[in-house]
């Protein structure tokens, strides 16, 4: 298969995660303009960061005044899977230019992990230029997806006006609801992980959006 043929591979594959990463990108959105970042500063962040619970973790660390240091050192912690990601591709990738593998390691998450490896070990005749192909194809519309939700997601959070603001706790039974939702999603999503850690994964990261958005929308009261 040529390289452009492959490349729209990637991108075919890179498709049914925007289900996943369009409301993921869509919360961190809002919740960081209720936190008090403006448009620029979000978007900023999701530039210099594109990681999703990085993103969050740290965002929450600032909030509590937290050293930003810390909050670095944290979110860096959350993401060390991307180190087991790379060291998995390396070997399908080594070779290409300083300037490509920069590339390559600053767009690698779940999705383009999950499409590549399985894909390259699919196909092991591949070469190394339709395999770079395949990569950035996977990543195509998952980068900007992520960029432009976080957008509108921000927006929305500025414009939400003061009389829609809850006057009473979240009901219990809200966040519950909110948790199932990210735990089943994700649930699908990480249905590729061995030895059945897709659940694992999903289990706490639903129980930390539920926690998250309750803390969210408990700072929105106490600065009524």
């Amino acid at each position: 298969m040529t390289a452009r043929r492959v490349y729209w591979l990637g991108v075919a594959d890179g498709i049914p995660f925007l289900a996943v990463v369009m409301p993921f990108a869509l919360l961190f959105g809002v919740v960081a303009a209720e936190a008090g970042l403006d448009i620029v500063q979000v978007i900023g962040f999701s530039l210099a960061v594109f990681a999703g619970a990085a993103q969050l973790t740290a965002l929450q660390l600032l909030q509590d005044d937290i050293p930003a240091v810390i909050a670095v050192i944290t979110a860096l912690a959350v993401n060390l899977r991307m180190a087991m990601y790379s060291a998995a591709l390396t070997p399908w990738l080594s070779g290409v230019r300083r300037r490509t593998r920069l590339a390559l390691a600053y767009l690698i998450v779940d999705q383009s992990y999950a499409c590549s490896i399985l894909r390259f070990e699919d196909n092991p005749d591949w070469p190394l230029r339709v395999r770079v192909a395949y990569f950035f194809g996977a990543v195509t519309l998952v980068y900007p997806a992520w960029m432009l939700t976080t957008c509108l997601g921000a927006l929305a959070g500025e414009a939400i006006p003061d009389w829609l603001a809850l006057d009473f706790a979240l009901p219990i039974c809200f966040l519950a609801i909110i948790a199932a939702l990210v735990s089943i999603v994700l649930a699908l999503a990480l249905a590729w992980v061995p030895y059945s850690l897709g659940l694992l994964i999903a289990a706490v990261l639903a129980m930390a959006t539920g926690a998250w958005v309750e803390m969210a929308f408990e700072a929105r009261e106490a600065r009524r």
